[in-house]
């Protein structure tokens, strides 16, 4: 399986990053420099609202609108029932800035008065009896803000370095989920605790952790340390709010969350970009620096591969499949229909069999697009109606294989009685497709206008309402040129009847320049002083 990393940053307004697999892009990210990108980012923020009846409270944490926080994301140490000080819920570092030793007396207190993550009591007190109008809390972004909805915020912080994560709520060491090798669990939880981690903070090996040596591990662990001591001491310094940590810029981000050993190549075609990548590599993973490489052809990069092609199919409502067969994708405010036909897509062998292979491939191509699209939220997959259960089954260990690689968390029900599978994917941020465009101003986001007709039977319904006005002598109705042509060629008779019955000069005026639906009445009266019709 051969991967590369192609890092378009040739627009500065503009980052991009594909992460090719066998020639075929299988990720996309995009980030632009116009938006906010909060997620990851840590702040000292000041409570400002508290809604009991939601059992959530309103952050104002410095970036012009509050955030949303939870009581499934205030972390135990917070719970005044318990006699915390949120001051004091950091201790392992000291304000002159020294980590406390892992069997220091200092630590031990700490990690003692100092609830773990997984000491959370099964029922939560009210969120009224914890938080308090005007409390400082320490929050981290998890998710941006949609519409008008501000971002959402999680007391739970944690801190991702290169084959570890910081989560200092934790208070021990964990190992992650996708690690299902119990040998490989094993080896990873002995370099942990050969390591001695300091007490009362907690750390998760990743994925990336994997086969990595003790040395490698300390190093990571020791950097995480030294940022962790950075932002105790400067949210101690200052008052709420302020920012307190800002992730990575995409580049190295992504660089630290996506690359393995599988990726034989990383391709920047910008200098700077080029050298900030570089350092982090020799400083991170200087085994693998020599795989990063500076592109200077002269085709600008994503043309060389063919991938602005393969993005602009990514915008597109139905997506092609091999053999014939399809996938229409409708992205609305409440879920994602997607659904499968088969086209001209043929087997040899049965209806049955035919249906199935179809929506195998189709499993996977439903996957790959929502990780390009980054598609959240629930998600309903109409694949074509299959009899046999086991055919069922097939399609949903399909599309739970394809899912795999997924970096957002996903959830895939069972075949319904309908024939629908149903999923939700983690929304983190609005989707690629509402970043990129937005609302048509001409049919506000629907893709549909009124006809021509419709629209000149609307006048004459609003020219009706102006026969029983005795001040109107003049009128003129400002439409779009094919609503124009339709009225003066259609409503011809009526409008001649309307002018006889009410005295009113009437003209119909055509633009081509204006929506479909434009519609102005401009009125008149006897001594050619302007009036508010209708």
């Amino acid at each position: 399986m051969k991967q590369e990393m192609l890092i378009n940053v040739s627009q500065p307004e503009e980052c991009r990053i594909a992460i090719m697999e066998d020639g075929l892009l299988e990720e996309l990210y995009v980030e632009r420099t116009s938006q906010d990108n909060l997620v990851g980012n840590i702040y000292k923020g000041r409570i400002v609202n508290i809604e009991p009846s939601i059992q959530a409270a309103f952050v104002d944490f410095g970036v012009g609108r509050n955030g949303f926080l939870h009581i499934s994301d205030v972390e135990p140490q917070y719970y005044r029932q318990g006699g915390l000080d949120p001051d004091k819920a950091f201790d392992l570092v000291d304000p002159s800035g020294r980590t406390a030793e892992a069997g220091s007396e200092e630590a031990q207190r700490a990690a003692k008065r100092r609830p773990r993550l997984g000491d959370r009591p099964r029922v939560k007190p009210p969120i009224q009896d914890i938080l308090r109008r005007g409390d400082e809390v320490l929050v981290q972004v998890i998710k941006e803000g949609f519409g008008t909805k501000g971002p959402t915020l999680s007391t739970y912080i944690s801190i991702p370095g290169r084959y570890l994560v910081l989560m200092p709520p934790l208070g021990r060491v964990g190992i992650s989920k996708k690690i299902d090798d119990e040998r490989d669990r094993r080896v990873l939880r002995d370099i942990m605790l050969d390591l001695k981690p300091p007490k009362g903070v907690g750390f998760v090996v990743r994925t990336a952790g994997t086969e990595r040596t003790k040395s490698e591990m300390a190093r990571d662990m020791a950097y995480l340390l030294r940022l962790w001591k950075s932002i105790v001491r400067r949210m101690r310094k200052y008052s709420a709010p302020i920012d307190i940590y800002q992730e990575s810029d995409m580049i190295i981000r992504t660089i630290r969350d996506m690359f393995t050993e599988d990726v034989g190549r990383i391709l920047i075609d910008e200098p700077a970009a080029y050298e900030r990548a570089r350092e982090f590599l020799e400083l991170v993973m200087p085994k693998y620096a020599p795989r990063l490489q500076l592109y200077e052809g002269k085709e600008p990069l994503f043309h060389r591969y063919g991938l602005e092609e393969e993005i602009g199919k990514m915008y597109q409502r139905k997506v092609p499949l091999k053999g014939g067969g399809s996938i229409v994708i409708d992205q609305t405010e409440a879920l994602v229909a997607i659904d499968v036909n088969s086209g001209s897509f043929r087997t040899e062998k049965s209806a049955e069999e035919n249906a199935y292979q179809m929506n195998l491939i189709a499993a996977k191509e439903i996957a790959r697009q929502l990780r390009l699209r980054d598609l959240g939220g629930v998600i309903v997959n109409d694949f074509i109606d299959m009899r046999k259960e086991k055919y069922r089954r097939g399609v949903e260990k399909a599309l739970h294989d394809a899912m795999k690689r997924d970096r957002a968390r996903t959830k895939i029900l069972r075949t319904s009685p309908f024939g629908l599978v149903e999923m939700t994917r983690q929304r983190i941020r609005p989707s690629l497709r509402k970043s990129i465009f937005r609302d048509c101003p001409t049919c506000t986001g629907t893709g549909m206008v009124k006809t021509a007709e419709s629209m000149a039977i609307e006048v004459m319904r609003t020219l009706q309402l102006s026969a029983t006005r005795d001040d109107v002598t003049r009128l003129n109705i400002t439409v779009h040129d094919e609503v124009a042509t339709w009225i003066n060629n259609r409503k011809r008779r009526e409008i001649t009847q309307f002018e006889d019955a009410t005295h009113i000069q009437l003209h119909v005026v055509g633009k081509d320049s204006v929506s479909p639906e434009h519609l102005v009445f401009d009125a008149w009266d006897s001594t050619g002083r302007s009036i508010r019709f209708p």
